[in-house]
């Protein structure tokens, strides 16, 4: 993890203004708990849209899918995978 952290702002230096990046784990792992086993229900989302940056909390979505709703608001499809989009919060 440090070390993807140190990656971070080279990665976001790529970005141009406008540009939506999420970031996020295909499962949820309690650090406290031994062995690799998926252990949580729920998965970190860091997301943010260069120049518009802001402190959101996104709060407990209620699916992972949400992640692909956002996606498809960005890119203006109109498939919400019976999710919803979380853009109009990074968009503030």
């Amino acid at each position: 993890m440090q070390d993807i952290d140190k990656e971070l702002p080279k990665l976001y230096d790529m970005l141009n203004d406008g540009d939506l990046i999420i970031i996020s784990a295909d499962h949820g792992c309690d650090p406290t708990h031994h062995g690799t086993d998926h252990t949580r229900e729920y998965v970190p989302v860091l997301a943010t849209i260069k120049g518009k940056e802001k402190l959101v909390n996104l709060g407990i979505r209620s699916t992972f899918s949400d992640i692909a709703a956002t996606l498809a608001e960005y890119f203006n499809i109109d498939e919400r995978f019976n999710a919803s989009s979380f853009l109009k919060e990074l968009e503030g």
